[in-house]
């Protein structure tokens, strides 16, 4: 291709995977996926671009009896100035993004050869994805091409998505070469000019892992998305047979629609916005709630997870007797969704997203190019839809009554609905159409083609390591927190070593309330959070919840069992239903009149596989044999690949026990509940700490002299 009118001539990069114009093979593998329509629609979007002359998609050629042989084509092209470029990456046949790494140089040679033998060189490369920064840093590097990048997903973060799975690191390693791809990404921040990113979060909590994290080369440009199925509402939806069968099961039908749609899985928080209905009689009066939560034929057939999550969807249902007023229902088609948002609008209704987290929040845009108001969790993506579109509010997932104050103002207020429904129709296609997609695109890369616009690089330090090669435990109460001064100072701490040090919290807390807490107290995001005294693990950023823990801890594990046993135990009481879950079942004790030995003994007895523990002198956990924080902890540095003598635990109580015994560095944190562990006095590598809370941690951690040579000096040489 030879350029013959004025315009900049861009490459995207796009190696692995089956790319062509027509007909993409969507979900045929890992590979074809999201990534692949993406970059398929952003090159047709960017050629209507003024200022855009040429627009080459280049990707690996395929050569294989097993997939059409348009993929073996070297050249597809869709207009004059729109192709599809194959190049020859090694061997022919059709290779996994995880083979490709042993034939990414061949790759790049010959991607050298063709803009050479063309005598036509891009004006920007755009890569996506790790292996085609790999590829798209040589090349800049040999041709003085400006770099673009997106990652789509980064190494480091998925790491600890798979750890979360059950995947040992040596499992990781050897079936998705992470230590390559981690590196090749490390690479292509080095180079590249920019770095196009979905989401302020995805900056702030992925990118940030990185030794050659740049927060000036990060530009966020919300994705071009396609939303031509979901259109703004008519008014006639209430008509239709769908709206009679969402609604059968209310007493009053036509009342607006409060309407949450997600998967069945804890992160997504609806729990809570039951509790936010079932507690104001007001929001009760004005509209019905209804929940679409995945598909199901059976609540038993369900996974665990989702299991427990319906559990609690019905228990909160039955607390508040909400029968009449909220409806469950059992099944929807993926081509019904935006009738439901369309219906959802129609009847003058909002659409709630209340997650822990969401990354994106691709349902959002759905229900605003539908014409539907939208309140939603602060956390994550939401943030970037709700300041764009202006057509709902932000709710803190963790608190119902803000829940409860936002669907309130939207359902009692005609105007302010009508206001944020046509916001949201026009912010969507403002900001969130392939158009506005690429034009943001387009004004980023032109200063950075015409060499008007370079980055300043600051000055970085790469670690030893490929990974984090230590870890700090603690719990928030009585260690963490109770001296805002010293917690600062602490905090500051774990953000100057975030690349190489893991901060894990472990509390007896359940998941809300530990984030609850975290929140209140501006804790930094811990890279693993493990909750109920040891029973439920979570992996940053997405909170993953680690199924292989579940499992492992599932063993003879009776708690209706225990729970009978203990019915009638003096000095014992059940703590509120909000303290229990699954793997765990918690009581107030009394000391003076129950005896700790004298549970174990009965529950032993009875031939339950337990394990016991008591905390700040009045709280008693019944968990599974296999759990506790201390084999919670070891599972996960184990996970993590770090040794027991580069982790450093913060005790404040008896539950902490477990976790500071053997090799950890340890320290006993002063506290009014420091006698629980008493029995420590006399264990080396166990640290006394004087002052209390953070301060005593950074005192305990100066000792072991923690981020240098983390060792205990009290240890003979």
């Amino acid at each position: 291709m030879t350029q013959t009118t004025k315009g900049l001539y861009i490459v995207l990069l796009s190696i692995h995977g089956l790319i062509r114009w027509h007909n993409l093979e969507l979900g045929r593998d890992a590979d074809t996926g999201g990534q692949t329509l993406y970059v398929v629609e952003l090159a047709q979007s960017l050629i209507k671009q003024p200022g855009i002359s040429h627009v080459d998609l280049i990707t690996q050629r395929v050569v294989d009896l097993n997939v059409s042989k348009d993929y073996a084509q070297p050249l597809e092209i869709l207009s004059d100035n729109l192709r599809i470029v194959r190049i020859d990456a090694g061997p022919e046949k059709y290779l996994a993004k995880e083979e490709l790494w042993d034939h990414l140089d061949f790759f790049t040679d010959n991607l050298n050869a063709f803009f050479r033998a063309n005598n036509s060189f891009p004006d920007i490369i755009h890569s996506h994805y790790a292996d085609a920064g790999y590829v798209g840093s040589h090349l800049a590097r040999q041709l003085g091409i400006p770099l673009i990048h997106t990652g789509h997903s980064l190494g480091r973060v998925k790491r600890s998505r798979l750890l979360a799975s059950g995947l040992k690191p040596h499992e990781i390693e050897n079936r998705f070469k992470m230590s390559r791809r981690i590196e090749a990404e490390e690479q292509t921040l080095a180079t590249a000019e920019r770095v196009i990113t979905s989401t302020r979060q995805e900056i702030a909590e992925q990118y940030e892992l990185y030794d050659h994290y740049q927060p000036d080369q990060m530009r966020v440009v919300p994705p071009g998305t396609d939303l031509n199925q979901f259109t703004a509402y008519t008014g006639n939806e209430l008509s239709t047979p769908l709206f009679e069968e969402l609604t059968r099961h209310l007493r009053a039908p036509h009342k607006p629609i409060i309407l949450a749609l997600s998967r069945p899985d804890r992160r997504k928080n609806i729990t809570a916005l039951i509790e936010a209905f079932g507690q104001s009689p007001h929001l009760q009066d004005l509209a019905n709630l209804v929940i679409i939560a995945g598909n199901r034929n059976d609540i038993d057939d369900l996974d665990d997870g989702a299991q427990e999550v319906f559990h609690e969807l019905l228990i909160t249902i039955d607390r508040y007797d909400l029968y009449g007023k909220v409806t469950l229902p059992k099944h929807h088609q993926r081509d019904q969704v935006s009738l439901i948002y369309q219906i959802t609008a129609a009847s003058g209704g909002v659409f709630v997203n209340p997650a822990l987290t969401e990354p994106f929040g691709l349902t959002l845009l759905e229900a605003a190019a539908c014409g539907l108001p939208i309140v939603a969790t602060e956390d994550g993506g939401p943030q970037d839809i709700i300041i764009n579109c202006n057509n709902g509010f932000m709710i803190d997932p963790l608190e119902p009554a803000t829940i409860t104050i936002a669907l309130l103002k939207l359902l009692q207020d005609t105007d302010l609905w009508q206001r944020f429904s046509s916001q949201g129709l026009c912010g969507v296609k403002e900001n969130y159409s392939w158009k506005a997609h690429t034009k943001r695109y387009v004004k980023i890369i032109t200063p950075i083609a015409e060499h008007s616009e370079q980055l300043h690089r600051k000055p970085v330090r790469r670690r030893t390591g490929l990974y984090r090669d230590r870890a700090i435990v603690s719990d928030f109460d009585h260690n963490l927190i109770g001296d805002s001064r010293s917690l600062k100072k602490l905090v500051k701490l774990l953000q100057h070593y975030r690349t190489s040090c893991h901060l894990i919290i472990a509390t007896g807390r359940r998941l809300d309330s530990a984030l609850k807490l975290k929140k209140k107290h501006k804790i930094p995001g811990p890279d693993v959070l493990i909750t109920s005294s040891g029973t439920e693990i979570y992996h940053a950023p997405k909170l993953t919840a680690d199924t292989a823990w579940s499992r492992h801890i599932d063993y003879q594990w009776s708690p209706h069992r225990v729970k009978k046993l203990l019915v009638d135990f003096p000095g014992l009481k059940l703590q509120p239903n909000k303290e229990q879950s699954r793997f765990k079942i918690s009581y107030y004790i009394d000391p003076e009149k129950a005896d700790i030995e004298e549970i174990k003994q009965l529950l032993h007895r009875n031939e339950q596989a337990v394990f016991v523990q008591a905390a700040f002198g009045q709280f008693l956990d019944i968990l599974p044999l296999r759990a506790s924080k201390g084999k919670a902890l070891r599972y996960v540095v184990e996970q993590l690949n770090i040794p027991l003598g580069s982790v450093f635990v913060a005790g404040g109580s008896g539950a902490d026990e477990d976790m500071m015994r053997g090799n950890t560095l340890a320290a006993v944190v002063a506290n009014q509940h420091q006698d629980e562990l008493a029995q420590l006095d006399d264990i080396e590598r166990i640290y006394l700490s004087a002052p209390p809370n953070a301060a005593g941690i950074l005192e305990a951690l100066e000792f072991y002299d923690f981020f240098n040579t983390c060792k205990d000096p009290r240890e003979t040489r």
